[in-house]
């Protein structure tokens, strides 16, 4: 089984979407920026100097968000996406011939790798919590805290 670790870079509440060039497995798809781990190495540290050698960024590499296998005709791939929270450098596509920055609810409405699916979908399904307006609730609807406090104390 080939360990690919991909990237979910965040910024502004956007996703960090790379297309596949021609000529390449996959062409015209979309994916989250990442590739190959490795023997020996982590996943953090594979994803972090992936993204240095094909989009000349440093990241800092955050916790794992989601798995996902999927069999191609190549072999069977492990997708571990990591969360990247912050990065430095500017980015340029040096394997894809595009870049996008998406919402990341709308991540499904691309045209993705099949393996990126299940990934796009833990994305797609992230919701912030409700905000209220000024430094404290108002209405009881909108303390979100007691709303799913623990049943014995509610009681």
């Amino acid at each position: 089984m080939i360990r690919v670790a991909a990237g979910i870079i965040v910024k502004s509440g956007m996703v960090l979407l790379a297309r596949r060039g021609p000529g390449k497995a996959l062409a015209g798809k979309w994916e989250f920026p990442g590739g190959k781990i490795e023997p020996g190495e982590s996943p953090e540290t594979a994803l972090a100097r992936e993204l240095k050698e094909e989009f000349g960024i440093d990241a800092e590499v955050g916790p794992e968000l989601a798995r996902a296998r999927h069999a191609y005709d190549f072999g069977e791939i492990e997708l571990i996406g990591l969360l990247v929270p912050k990065y430095s450098g500017e980015l340029k596509a040096a394997e894809h011939d595009a870049l996008k920055w998406v919402e990341g609810r709308r991540v499904l409405e691309y045209d993705l790798a099949p393996a990126d699916v299940p990934i796009a979908e833990a994305v797609a399904a992230h919701r912030r919590r409700d905000r209220y307006r000024g430094t404290h609730p108002r209405r009881f609807g909108e303390k979100y805290k007691e709303l799913s406090g623990d049943p014995a104390a509610l009681a």
